[in-house]
Formats: structure tokens, sequence, C-alpha cells
């Protein structure tokens, strides 16, 4: 148990580091020299760059040094379509299913979002903001679905951090997962499914300048 704890931990900072720009797309990762420098040893690096290759951020490469994932438009685009189905899926799930702990711990997310968000650095916030939407995946109390929808959000995981980065706007955010909240506590799935339309309903095209940008 130790070891895969520790294991996470370094998934979480190379993730980290590579969000950051520290490792670009098509950078190698060597476990030699980064266990070195985290002051690990190889075998918790391996296993991190494992969970990273399993979440599309790192290629594998036999017998060479894994590297940063660098994917086309095209596949996060296809990506993409398929979380936007199943978001739609999780909030109207949420609606029947979510119990009042559910709500409770959206309405925290929420709150530290709003209260944090001009103070906190990009990385930070991005990582509540999705934390609020696997929230509502684990709220619709569908263990296929939150599987699945984790795999999506870890798969687009660095497009998502690049566009939002950049697009960074309190008001829409806040008041996007206002309207998200009160459709959820009210169990209206119509309204749940128009609110997430409204708040994803673009996320391919708020994505494509910042991959296409980065590509060329």
């Amino acid at each position: 148990m130790a070891d895969q704890v520790l294991a996470e931990n370094i998934a979480n900072q190379l993730r980290r580091d590579i969000l950051r720009g520290k490792f670009p797309p098509g950078a190698p990762i060597k476990e030699r020299d980064n266990a070195a420098e985290m002051g690990v040893s190889r075998t918790p690096m391996r296993e991190a760059i494992r969970i990273l290759a399993r979440e599309g951020l790192l290629v594998l490469r036999a017998s060479r040094s894994p590297i940063v994932a660098k994917p086309s438009f095209k596949e996060i685009s296809d990506a993409v379509d398929v979380l936007l189905a199943l978001e739609n899926l999780s909030v109207v799930l949420a609606c029947r299913n979510a119990s009042d702990k559910d709500l409770a711990n959206l309405k925290a997310i929420h709150k530290d979002i709003a209260d944090r968000y001009d103070d906190l650095d990009p990385l930070d916030l991005f990582e509540i903001d999705m934390s609020f939407h696997s929230a509502i995946a684990k709220a619709s109390h569908n263990a296929s679905l939150f599987g699945t929808y984790r795999s999506y959000l870890e798969r687009l995981w660095r497009a998502r951090f690049l566009s939002a980065r950049q697009r960074r706007n309190r008001d829409r955010v806040i008041n996007h997962h206002t309207a998200l909240l009160q459709a959820l506590t009210d169990r209206d799935e119509a309204a749940a499914r128009a609110a997430i339309r409204v708040h994803l309903g673009n996320l391919a095209d708020d994505i494509r300048p910042s991959i296409e940008e980065e590509q060329d």
C-alpha cells in the first residue's frame, strides 16, 4: 500500500510538471534522472510512469524513455465528444441519485472556487474545478459511469488545462457552476442538461486554439 501511495504521489508531481511545461509534448521522461531528482527509487518512479501512460499523458516506448504525449486535435475532439456524453449522463443520474451529502460536497467545492478564484494558482484552480465535475459524476452513484468518466477526464487533462489557463474567466465559471448546482439541488434534469450544455458545449472549440498553437 505504501509503495502504491508513493507511486501516486510521484505521478501527481510529474503530472503537474507536465502541465506547467517543465516537460513539453515530445519530451522524454528519464526514469533514472527523475527518480534521482525526487529522491526516490526507480521502482515507484516506474509505476508512476505507468499511471501517467494509462491516463494518456505519457507514451511508452520499447527500450527507450517514455515521452510526453502530443495528441492531435482530432484525437482530442473525439475524446471530448465522449466526455460530453458522459457529463450529460452524469448530471441526469446525479439529479436522480445524489444524496444530501453529495450535494453538500458540491456546494463546498463551489464555495471554495468562488471564495479563492482570484488568488488561486491556475493549476490549483483547474484541479479544484475538475474536482467539482468529478463529484457530479460520483454523485450519479453509477460505478461504471464514474470509472469511464474519470478515464476520459484524465485523457483530456492537459488539453483542458491549457484552454482553462488561457480563457480564465471568473464570472463564467462561477455563474455556470451556480446554475448547474441549482439544477442538481432542484432535481431538475432538463435544467441540468441545459446547464452542462451551456458550460461545456463549446469545449472542443475552446481547446482548439491552444492545441493548434502548440503544434505550430
